[in-house]
Order: C-alpha cells, then structure tokens, then sequence
C-alpha cells in the first residue's frame, strides 16, 4: 500500500520528518527566504521504515544483506541486465566500472563535459584522461557524431551520460565502440525506468552505473548500483566490489576460505539502506508517474513560451521514453536566467541551474583535455534553469511555479 498524499498534506511519516526534509531541501539558501516549494520533495511510501525495522531485527544490517540481495533481483529482472550489484553510490559504481575498464595511467575516456563530476572523477582516479566532447543542442546529451574525432590510439572507452533521464543516441556510440575495439560504460544516474528503441537505459552499454541518490526518481538516501551487461565482466566485478577478495564464492559455498585476489575496496551498501531501496523499488511504477504528471502540465504550460521565442523546451526523440527526471528550460541568456532565479526565490519556490562545464573547471583543465568546439555546452550551462520537481509535488504547487515562471516571462 502506498500512502497517497493530498494537495496539501506532507509526503512523510510525520512533522519531525517534514522538518527534516524541509532543512534538507532548502540547504545553502539565504535564512531571510522562506522556501514553500523546494526544489526536491519526493515521496516516501509506508514501507520504508518496516523494511528497516525488519533489516534491524534480523541482526544482519552489514552489506550484502536480504534486503540488498532483494533489490539485486529487481534490478535483474526490470532490465535483464547479467548483474545488478548494489553500491553505496552511483560515484561507487562509476569507480568500480573504471576499475573493471582495467584504466591505466594516460588512458583516454571520452564523455560530455555537461555532467557531474563523478563521470570523469571514476577514471581520474586510476590515472586515467578525460576527454571532452560538446553535447546535442536538443536532448543535451553527447553529441555522437564528435566521438570519432576524440578517439586516439590511447582511447579505451566511451562514457555516455543520458541527461535528465533521455537516452543517448546508444545505436551509433555502439556502433563506434565496436569498430574501434572501445568500452561502453553508461552513466545512467537519472535515468532508472528510461527506454531506447524499447529497452531499458543502462542495459546497451558493457557496464552502467544507476544513482539512488536523495536527488532521484528512485531514492534511499545515498546509493547506487553497477548494472553489468557483459558477462566477461561479472567474476571480477564481484571481487572489486567485495574489496579485492572472493569472499562471495565463499558465501555461496564454492570456497573453504577467502582470500586477496585482487584491488578493490568496499562498495557494499548497509542493509539499512537497501530495506529503504527496496520500498521505492516496489513502487516505483506508481513513484516515476507522480513524477511525470508533474512533468507533462510544465510541458504543455509553457508551449506558449516557447511558441513565442523565449524558452526552449526539454526535446524528447520519439524513439526515447523518458522518465521525467529533470524539468528544465533554456532562457535567452544569463542575465534572463538569473532574473528568473531571483524572481522564484522572491516568491518562495526553489530554482536552480545545474552543471557548471568540466572542460573549463580548474580540475578538468588539469586533469582533462576538451576535443573541438564546446559552443553548445558553455551556452546551455549560462541559459538552463531547473524548476522544481518531484513525486511529492502536488499539481497545485506546480501551478504556483508555472505561473510565477510566466508572469515573468510573457511581455
């Protein structure tokens, strides 16, 4: 059973942890401005906290737990991905996909350079270079067709991120894999539910890595999960995750002992927060369409901005099924957005924009190189703005941003 909220009541079990949400959401934002409509309000379902309570009375909250072992399975058989392995995080996961990737120091690994810094931070790690690539002025994902002028003898593979929960063009960064002998390692954070041509984001590439982050459609928390899609893959996976040793072959019985046979480190999850995992999991179905109502009235309210010049739009291929991760627009310019930004905040809804470019972050200067023009990530990191969203919202809130948006927009 899920707990259905009203257009006015709390997503949580009660006011102390409306509080909380309340302190967490609105986190770094001047103390003079009171927040009515934060940027991240997601649900939370009457399951949590007995799947906890239950991972707590078993005695087992360690990694690797039933609870863990549950949502291995669901991952399994939602994507019919070969493994699902359970992290504490969705950065664990990248950096347990670049350990498999068998990086070495001056590998190169192509990826956009609007996305988190995870995505390049995982290679970085092992010594690894990222390079650069501008993304697609319409999904805002990597554009394909900068691959090929990137790949170098030192390449070793590709890192698609499928922003705001839209497939990348899949089809032709395979294919590009494939001719040049490259590793495919999907950064699916936001996109848990997604499709291409019909199969599900994260499930095309060798290895993906899924975030459960506070943030996403799909929560607990922290937590993440490295789908592998490449058998070949799959023994040495298991002996990263499990800091190096075959200690899961001695669970299962196929050892008398375990021991170090490899690098690795602990990436295992606390049970505690799998049992929380597992609630969302098991409604995620009714979770992403909340989530994607929201998502649909901004869309077709602010047709009429972009009828008329003054924003675009998100685009959605219509070989893409999206999962109403983010709902942003692109204004004019910076100046627009800011006013905006402004405009919100004064009315007491929380905007924001999101990735600053990684090409031009001291880090990435250091560490990256940027291959061709960067024209469309440099403009879309000054002109996007995020409004709120979330499986809390309720239609009436999403009203009260939509109309504040327009009455500063429309002459």
């Amino acid at each position: 059973m899920v707990y259905v909220p009203s257009e006015h009541s709390s997503s949580t079990y009660g006011k102390g942890m409306e509080n909380a949400l309340s302190n967490t959401t609105t986190a770094g934002l001047s103390t003079e401005t009171k927040i009515n409509i934060p940027f991240n309000h997601n649900l939370t379902t009457n399951q949590e906290l007995e799947y906890i309570r239950e991972a707590l009375l078993s005695g087992r909250t360690s990694g690797d737990g039933s609870f863990t072992k549950k949502c291995k399975a669901w991952l399994e058989q939602q994507t019919g991905c070969a493994s699902a392995l359970i992290t504490h995080s969705c950065t664990a996961a990248l950096e347990m996909a670049a350990i498999l990737a068998n990086i070495q120091p001056g590998d190169e690994v192509i990826m956009p350079s609007y996305t988190f810094v995870s995505t390049a931070n995982a290679f970085v790690l092992r010594g690894g270079v990222p390079v650069f690539v501008d993304i697609r002025p319409d999904t805002l994902n990597i554009d394909e067709t900068c691959i090929e002028a990137a790949i170098t003898s030192r390449t070793k593979a590709i890192a698609p991120v499928h922003y705001a929960g839209v497939s990348c063009e899949m089809n032709a960064i395979m294919a590009i894999a494939q001719e040049h002998d490259l590793l495919v390692i999907e950064d699916a954070a936001q996109a848990i539910s997604a499709q291409y041509h019909g199969k599900p984001v994260g499930t095309m590439g060798h290895m993906s890595a899924l975030s459960f982050h506070e943030t996403k459609n799909i929560m607990s928390g922290e937590g993440g999960a490295l789908l592998i899609n490449d058998r070949t893959l799959l023994e040495r996976a298991e002996i990263i995750r499990e800091k190096g040793t075959n200690r899961s072959k001695f669970f299962r019985g196929e050892l008398d002992k375990y021991t170090w046979v490899d690098v690795g480190s602990s990436y295992l999850p606390s049970d505690l927060i799998a049992a929380f995992l597992l609630a969302q999991l098991e409604q995620s179905e009714y979770l992403l369409k909340r989530r994607g109502d929201i998502w649909n009235y901004y869309h077709e309210t602010f047709a009429v901005l972009e009828a008329q010049g003054l924003v675009r739009r998100p685009q959605i291929p219509a070989h893409c099924q999206h999962n109403g991760h983010i709902y942003y627009l692109i204004v004019q310019d910076l100046e627009t957005r800011t006013a905006l930004m402004a405009h919100l905040k004064a009315k007491g809804i929380q905007s924001t924009f999101h990735y600053v470019p990684l090409h031009s972050a001291p880090a990435g200067l250091k560490y990256g190189r940027a291959v061709g023009s960067m024209e469309h990530t440099d403009r879309l990191s000054d002109c996007l703005i995020r409004l709120p969203l979330g499986s809390a919202m309720s239609m009436q809130e999403a009203t009260q941003v939509s109309t504040a948006v327009l009455e500063f927009l429309l002459p």
